[in-house]
């Protein structure tokens, strides 16, 4: 792990940078290249400076992206913001910059999903001192002093002027909620892991009629889970509340792909909130089904594109409108099935079958509890989704190509809904 930079030592470079950030922040966009060449221009004229500049780059960023994480923002939503509007040099600095500032935070200081996406970002120290970081940083991506300190300072920009977003969870240093289970992924439930093992054999067998049977076994366990979860609630045992999770979703397409997600969190009791200028989405339901649309969504998503890509090699069918139409209608139809299954599950919960989690059944009294205490997380999820975004909007999404729709539902249903008891056929 690399040493961390002392306060002070960082001679005129400090001061220099806090000119060069504060005049890329405050500048009209007409003005910017000019700004971004005079800072990038001074704090890389001497060499015998940088090392200050390193150390000084990284004592700020510990600041900046602490005040994003103060401001709602999570790991993942800062990379992505990167991903979208920058390049790969300033993602891989975005990375770094996360991973330098992560050195203030104990593990036990983040929550789950927290760990995840630096795992999933790899955002590790690997420089050996904070002095050296620009100069390791610079040979590692073939730059000179002057690009790397311009890329520097245009990613200050871009995160300095993100605005604040409701928080989908405690930020560093607050106290995590409290997770239950293990499972492969650290602190993953066990039903979870059993859930996205049986989504991995799904989108990776050559065989459709195993591919159905895995994901159709996977959305049961999903029910089952959110039904067990809501009899503890009732019982008074599990003192759960409604949570969030941001899903990214981008174009090409990210209207659809959007409905697609919408689908699956309404079939789960979650509810989903759209902010399309960044390329995100915000799931808000209770904890473990959040868990499971994340994982359904990527599978379903996975299964659409194959599909769509076999919908053949027409003119018509590589146009964007029959693109467009197809995944709005296999959103759509998919909408149609996982409502109707999530509806047969619960019946039969209703009246007491219950599915183990290795996949057998079992006959129990009837529990009066269970459809008023679904009913009420539905309810308290709609009062989260309401303190955290009280002013929604609606957006449609247009279809202009019949046959695309046409092959879209076609291609729903050979992903879903086929079985016997609501049961779920994914194919891959």
């Amino acid at each position: 792990m690399g040493k961390r930079a002392q306060q002070g030592g960082n001679g005129g470079a400090g001061p220099l940078l806090e000119q060069a950030v504060r005049s890329v922040l405050t500048v009209p966009d007409e003005a910017l290249d000019l700004a971004l060449d005079t800072g990038a221009s001074l704090l890389a004229a001497s060499a015998a400076q940088w090392p200050d500049v390193s150390r000084a780059l990284l004592g700020h960023a510990d600041a900046a992206v602490g005040r994003c994480w103060s401001a709602g923002w999570r790991p993942a939503d800062l990379v992505r913001v990167v991903r979208r509007g920058l390049k790969p040099v300033h993602l891989a600095l975005a990375v770094d910059l996360i991973a330098a500032e992560g050195r203030r935070h104990p593990a036990a200081a983040l929550d789950r999903r927290w760990q995840e996406q630096l795992r999933e970002l790899e955002a590790e120290v690997w420089w050996p001192g904070d002095e050296q970081y620009l100069g390791a940083f610079a040979h590692r991506h073939r730059l000179d002093r002057f690009a790397l300190a311009t890329a520097a300072l245009e990613l200050l920009r871009t995160w300095g002027r993100l605005p604040p977003i409701a928080p989908v969870g405690p930020a560093p240093g607050r106290r995590p909620r409290a997770e239950r289970g293990d499972g492969p992924v650290p602190g993953e439930p066990r039903m979870l892991a059993r859930i996205r093992a049986l989504l991995a054999k799904a989108e990776s067998t050559e065989y459709p009629e195993e591919a159905e049977a895995l994901t159709a076994k996977a959305q049961q366990l999903m029910a089952q889970h959110s039904i067990d979860d809501a009899l503890l609630a009732a019982a008074g045992s599990d003192r759960d509340t409604p949570a969030a999770l941001r899903i990214g979703v981008d174009n090409p397409y990210e209207g659809p792909k959007t409905m697609l997600l919408d689908a699956v969190a309404a079939a789960n009791r979650c509810r989903v909130v759209w902010a399309k200028e960044f390329g995100f989405c915000t799931v808000v339901g209770f904890d473990g089904d959040l868990d499971g649309v994340e994982l359904l969504y990527t599978s379903l998503l996975v299964q659409a594109t194959h599909a769509l890509n076999k919908a053949g090699s027409g003119r018509d069918s590589r146009s964007k409108a029959f693109r467009q139409s197809f995944l709005v209608a296999y959103a759509a139809r998919i909408r149609e099935r996982l409502t109707a299954a999530t509806e047969r599950t619960t019946s039969a919960a209703a009246a007491g079958r219950h599915l183990r989690e290795d996949g057998t059944e079992e006959q129990l009294l009837p529990d009066a509890r269970l459809l008023p205490a679904l009913a009420a997380r539905s309810e308290a999820v709609d009062d989260e989704v309401g303190r955290l975004f009280p002013k929604l909007v609606s957006q449609r999404v247009r279809v202009s190509d019949g046959e695309g729709w046409a092959a879209g539902r076609a291609a729903a249903d050979r992903a879903a809904l086929h079985g016997r008891s609501g049961e779920i056929r994914g194919r891959a």
